[in-house]
């Protein structure tokens, strides 16, 4: 097992943005961001590489059973969705007309909010 260092991953991606898998046994699937570890280089995508959790009984769920979980992807198997040419894309910070900083998408050049 590879001990995991204490430096941040650098990424352009932020919760709750639309991201498809682009390699692994996920490929093709989207969903939005839902956290991003970036210690561990991670990321878990909502209704992405689901697994089965077995869970005992508790107050909330009393029968206990099988429950299915977002397991964490590596970041780089993602990138963005650009649901203009309905493929990946990479994200690059741009400058606006006031002055500030922006998200765009590297494809077609649109800002990001």
């Amino acid at each position: 097992m590879a001990v995991k260092s204490s430096k941040q991953i650098k990424t352009k991606l932020r919760v709750e943005d639309e991201v498809i898998v682009i390699s692994g046994k996920s490929k093709n699937q989207r969903g939005k961001i839902l956290v991003i570890d970036k210690t561990g280089g991670r990321v878990i995508v909502q209704g992405v590489n689901q697994k089965k959790r077995f869970v005992r009984p508790s107050q909330e769920n009393p029968k206990g059973g099988v429950v299915e979980v977002e397991a964490p992807l590596q970041l780089s198997n993602v990138a963005y969705y650009d649901a203009k040419s309905k493929k990946g894309s990479r994200i690059k910070i741009t400058v606006d007309k006031n002055g500030k900083k922006v998200r765009a998408l590297t494809s077609s050049g649109k800002e990001l909010g």
